[in-house]
């Protein structure tokens, strides 16, 4: 199959899954293509799908990853020993971990076409992550606390683990326990990490964006608590700060040259 045979493939598939869209038409262009597969992706629950499905889904994103290039970490030049910083798009990153901030539910963003990173790396990782966060709360059996983390498979990324952790959500002013919370989030990812033996992690800026954690505290929280944690004895030797917007990269140039 060509690229533009497995988007359109997998498009029908999904389709066939849900019968409200069984008079959906399929659109002519690529971009419109890559729209309607994606949305289809984020809003499908988390469930079994034929073998068939995931080979030709796994061809079709491994595609789109070499398309937007991978960038190993032994690329980078740290900012201080064993701190880098990155400014791009996390899910291009080979790491042995990347940090997604997600929700209480923990099964990705179900916004189609959200532009969020839960949303970003559940699409590029494929189904195969929601149903596997899926099981993982269900043998929970409650909503996960903020400030805790769970560690999956990165399925067709680059990297090879998913760290998913939940951020505070800030509503009016800023308060303390929020920033314990959000260093809790830190602490725990870092933990995880440490515990399966991962030298290398990513972090994007957990709470900040959609959950309105003012973005300089934010980052002062981050690098405080990624010192500290990496003056201890542990295999985690390389974070990443991964940005997108301009404003954190300024943010986190001048708290690392601090």
């Amino acid at each position: 199959m060509t690229q533009a045979e497995r988007r359109i493939w997998l498009i029908k598939e999904l389709l066939k899954e849900n019968r409200q869209y069984e008079n959906m038409e399929i659109p002519q262009g690529a971009e419109e293509q890559r729209l309607l597969l994606r949305a289809l992706m984020n809003v499908r629950m988390p469930g079994k799908i034929n073998d068939e499905f995931l080979r030709v889904q796994d061809e079709y994103l491994r595609c789109i990853m070499k398309d937007k290039g991978v960038v190993d970490i032994d690329e980078l030049r740290p900012s201080e020993y064993g701190i880098y910083l990155w400014q791009g798009d996390i899910t291009r990153l080979r790491v042995d971990a990347i940090v997604n901030a997600a929700n209480s539910g923990m099964t990705g963003c179900y916004a189609p076409n959200h532009r969020c990173i839960d949303n970003c790396i559940h699409t590029y990782a494929g189904i195969q992550l929601r149903l596997k966060c899926a099981d993982i709360m269900a043998e929970q059996g409650y909503e996960e606390p903020t400030g805790m983390a769970k560690i999956t498979p990165a399925y067709n990324l680059p990297c090879k683990y998913v760290i998913h952790t939940v951020g505070p959500i800030i509503t009016g002013r800023l308060r303390e326990k929020d920033c314990e919370l959000l260093v809790s989030c830190y602490n725990s990812c870092l933990e995880l990490a440490a515990q399966n033996g991962l030298e290398s992690i990513a972090f994007c800026c957990i709470s900040t964006g959609e959950f309105h954690f003012p973005n300089e505290r934010a980052a002062q929280l981050a690098v405080d608590t990624v010192r500290k944690f990496m003056k201890k004895e542990s295999s985690v030797k390389k974070v990443v700060f991964n940005v997108f917007k301009d404003i954190d990269k300024e943010i986190y140039e001048r708290l690392l040259q601090s």
